[in-house]
């Protein structure tokens, strides 16, 4: 069994827009800090990432490489190609062991991890997801905007995706994809406002590298789109987070106050595994809030 590396102030679980933005910040507040990141960012197949100043249109892969190259030129930060295991809380530190069996010891602790999309077991879903089957308007309704759409919903969020996408595209098509859950009364306006409802189930996303060419359904007929708004089930990514003792929200998400803190001392999470708004931007901001505060943190311990 290997030994526990234990000369950190600041252990950071996830190294993507989050957890660098968080350790930009530590290492200019001089923390001995750790990344520890598995190469597998939830964003790994969208093309672009837009709606984030001086960054709109830029892969994310390349947004991602530099904000690296730059955070690890602080001598400070020090980053650990691994998948994270196990994460254990004492009374004064955290232990996190990797799959590889490394096991490192810090001060505190930030989850950067992300979440895990659940997609439908649909043929070719998979393989147009992030690119052409979309989760957010304000990252990829732009590029997507008068153009033959699609929402994959139902229930109560049907209707709310319905309302939202109606603002950048008039052609609407809402699939049920044989959930026929819809209000009365919903299921009335959203036909008023235009939009056709097709109850029947999706049985196959025809595509070209990732580029959606129209929905074949169990019927046999084919619906043609340019895109598709989804709203999947996501997971924690780490499911050893219950055993620190954080609360999750009713979405799933970690449970965390303005500046990232959990309820558990000295753990705070960050980015998309604790916040409703999936994006760069909003990874970035809430990783440079958490950094801070951690430092702001261990300067009050200290004095």
């Amino acid at each position: 069994m290997s030994s526990i590396i234990t000369n950190f102030e600041v252990i950071i679980v996830g190294g993507s827009y989050a957890g660098l933005s968080a350790a930009m910040a530590l290492g200019r507040s001089r923390r001995k800090t750790l990344i520890i990141d598995a190469g597998d960012p939830c964003n790994k197949q969208t093309p672009h990432s837009h709606n984030f100043l001086t960054q709109d249109g830029v892969p994310p892969a390349q947004i991602a490489s530099l904000a690296k190259e730059q955070v690890l030129a602080y001598s400070t930060v020090s980053w650990q190609n691994d998948a994270v295991g196990k994460l254990k809380k004492t009374d004064n530190s955290v232990e996190v062991s990797t799959e590889s069996g490394a096991s490192f010891s810090g001060n505190k602790l930030i989850i950067a991890t992300g979440l895990t999309d659940v997609l439908p077991t649909i043929p070719g879903f998979k393989e147009c997801w992030g690119n052409s089957i979309i989760h957010c308007p304000y990252c990829h309704g732009y590029e997507y905007r008068d153009q033959k759409t699609g929402i994959l919903a139902s229930g109560e969020q049907a209707m709310e995706m319905v309302k939202l996408i109606d603002h950048w595209t008039k052609d609407l098509t809402l699939f049920l994809n044989g959930k026929n859950d819809l209000l009365p009364e919903h299921h009335e306006l959203i036909l008023d406002k235009g939009v056709r409802i097709i109850d029947g189930t999706i049985q196959e996303v025809i595509q070209e590298q990732g580029k959606l060419q129209y929905l074949v359904m169990a019927d046999g007929s084919q619906e043609y789109l340019d895109a598709l708004y989804a709203r999947v089930l996501t997971q924690q990514r780490i499911r050893s987070i219950a055993e620190l003792g954080c609360s999750l929200t009713e979405m799933g998400l970690l449970e965390v106050d303005m500046f990232g803190k959990t309820k558990v001392k000295g753990v705070y999470a960050v980015g998309d595994c604790a916040h409703p708004m999936r994006s760069v931007a909003t990874a970035v901001y809430s990783g440079n809030i958490a950094g801070a505060m951690i430092n702001k943190e261990l300067i009050d311990e200290d004095f």
